[in-house]
């Protein structure tokens, strides 16, 4: 891909340096590039829920474990969100037991891990930050410390059972702020300076927490999720928000879905603007683009950013231009991709997302061409 291209010429100028060979010239600075690879992945989160209710997933005709087809189409990290106390309907399963089980197969296939954490009993997202049934009633100082000593708690727990994530995502979609009421900050209402104050202290808290657990050699680095991808002047909002209230975090992660969140252009514009402006590294943490008509269509508000075809070939053609519009990101800030329910194949008694059209499996849990292109072919 780009980036790696990119590395590859960089290290090919410091071996030259180094034997003296070349021009006596020193050369112009230039944009910090990565010694390692780009990040490139899915987050898993309802495999193994699927796989309960029959699902099975093929490569070249032959049922194989999912996470070994997508590694070794080239995926080297795995996101796996975490409910704290979810009622276990449908695929609304992610608590810690089922998390740890699944976060060491992760680990087994030698890929990353990153971990979202809701911190909500079901699906957070920007219009959606319902508190714990367990912390509804703490003030804001009990919230705060229930918030550290949870995540110090999880933490503690996937270390021993050798899932360590290497990324912690402190939220999911906080554009609205999370752990509503207390930490929201969306609405007029809600966008005061004792309200951003209050996220503020919840989102160190979870930080907190994360570091709390780690031993010195351990490296964990802490993660915010902004949801619209194609939205600079929002994107500025939060982050400003974000750093004039001190927050602490490493990573910027951004959601892109065309059709809700405009065009490659509209995401690439803000890419630029936010590695320039908070010097940070990002990810596009989560995506999706549909390989057959069916299921999807409903969802649509922005159907001509899809300039895609709706086809296997078309949505491998998606993920390879999303892919290198990440890498070219000033700075080589741009760190990678990862597709959202790439297992979501249709099995009896489950709703599936999309109904099955924006997995990187097809019908029969046949592998897609999209798969691949994380290795840029």
């Amino acid at each position: 891909m780009a980036a790696d291209r990119r590395a590859l010429a960089g290290l090919g100028l410091a071996l030259l340096a180094a034997c003296g060979g070349g021009s006596p010239a020193q050369p112009e600075p230039g944009p910090t590039v990565h010694a390692v690879p780009p990040l490139m992945g899915a987050d898993v989160s309802a495999l193994a829920r699927i796989e309960q209710a029959g699902g099975v997933f093929r490569e070249s005709g032959t049922a194989r474990d999912a996470l070994a087809i997508l590694a070794g189409q080239g995926s080297n990290i795995f996101r796996l969100r975490l409910f704290v106390d979810p009622n276990h309907q449908d695929v609304q399963v992610n608590d810690l037991a089922y998390t740890l089980a699944l976060g060491r197969r992760v680990k087994a296939t030698g890929a990353k891990l990153l971990l979202d954490l809701h911190y909500s009993d079901t699906w957070a997202d920007p219009a959606h930050q319902s508190m714990p049934a367990a912390w509804q009633g703490l003030g804001i100082d009990s919230l705060a410390q229930r918030v550290r000593s949870y995540t110090a708690d999880v933490i503690t727990q996937m270390k021993a059972a050798g899932a360590l994530p290497d990324i912690v995502q402190i939220g999911n979609e906080i554009d609205g702020g999370m752990l509503w009421p207390l930490g929201r900050v969306s609405g007029n209402a809600y966008d005061t300076p004792a309200q951003w104050s209050q996220l503020a202290r919840l989102l160190e808290a979870g930080s907190r927490g994360v570091k709390s657990a780690l031993s010195p050699g351990d490296s964990v680095r802490i993660m915010l999720h902004y949801s619209q991808g194609g939205d600079a002047a929002g994107t500025q909002w939060f982050f400003d928000h974000i750093d004039a209230y001190g927050v602490q975090y490493d990573l910027i992660g951004l959601s892109y879905y065309p059709w809700w969140h405009g065009t490659l252009a509209n995401l690439i514009g803000n890419l630029k603007a936010t590695a320039l402006r908070y010097d940070r590294d990002i990810l596009v943490v989560e995506t999706s683009y549909p390989w057959r008509t069916g299921g999807w269509e409903d969802m649509a508000t922005k159907r001509g950013a899809m300039t895609w075809p709706v086809s296997p070939d078309g949505q491998a053609a998606f993920l390879r231009d999303l892919a290198d519009a990440v890498a070219q990101t000033p700075g080589s800030r741009g760190r990678g991709v990862i597709w959202w329910y790439p297992e979501a194949i249709q099995v009896p008694g489950l709703f599936v997302w999309g109904g099955g059209s924006l997995a990187l499996f097809d019908a029969g849990g046949n592998v897609l061409p999209s798969a691949s292109a994380f290795l840029g072919r």
